[in-house]
């Protein structure tokens, strides 16, 4: 029995949301979104501002420097996604591979896009002198690229630039950690040769690019 000189243990009361500060709301939302979040959606979710939204991203981000999961920004779209340090222990834990190998022609048309982007096919073929069909094909499949667009001009060209996924696959948070040019060395001409089948991929037509 419990004597009347006791006093009884008040319970803790549940924590509301108004209780989180912003970057955690943010965090719990990109932790359950399927896909990226753009930074207008999390700002009319959480009904604050887009420069609010703003803040408390760049503070997970840094929050997340050092950390098994990281947050990664392209333009105005942001999601969560592990560290690409851990990418060998996350491939063995979930039974994968990883399959994504690039030739030197798909590297050296990937980094044009990523330095030039948003860029039309025939840009990327003035630049580097050759068809680009078959390496974009791959790209494209590999989800390194995406169609951004169209330009408004004769012709209305496709313009492309990099995903999520690119910088996933390159271990940055987003496009600004990309190495100066001067800090690149792209393959030397002669070494494109070690793409299989380079010639027939980059003379292989592609509808719809």
């Amino acid at each position: 029995m419990t004597s009347a000189s006791q006093t009884p243990v008040a319970s803790a009361e549940p924590l509301h949301a108004d209780s989180l500060e912003l970057s955690a709301k943010i965090e719990a939302l990109l932790f359950v979104a399927s896909e990226p979040a753009s930074i207008s959606q999390l700002a009319q979710t959480l009904q604050v501002s887009e420069t609010a939204v703003d803040l408390a991203v760049e503070l997970l981000a840094e929050r997340y420097q050092n950390r098994g999961v990281r947050l990664q920004r392209i333009r105005h779209e942001v999601q969560l996604v592990t560290a690409p340090e851990v990418a060998g222990y996350v491939e063995r834990f979930l039974g994968l591979e990883a399959t994504t190998r690039l030739s030197g022609a798909a590297l050296e048309t990937l980094a044009l896009i990523a330095y030039r982007q948003p860029v039309t096919r025939a840009q990327m073929e003035a630049t580097r002198g050759v068809n680009c069909d078959g390496v974009l094909k791959t790209l494209l499949g590999y989800g390194l690229i995406a169609a951004m667009g169209r330009l408004e001009q004769v012709g209305r060209p496709v313009i492309f630039g990099t995903t999520f996924q690119f910088l996933q696959h390159f271990g940055l948070a987003d496009l600004g950690q990309l190495p100066s040019l001067e800090e690149l060395t792209l393959p030397a001409e002669g070494h494109d040769a070690d793409e299989p089948g380079r010639e027939t991929n980059e003379a292989a037509t592609n509808e719809g690019l």
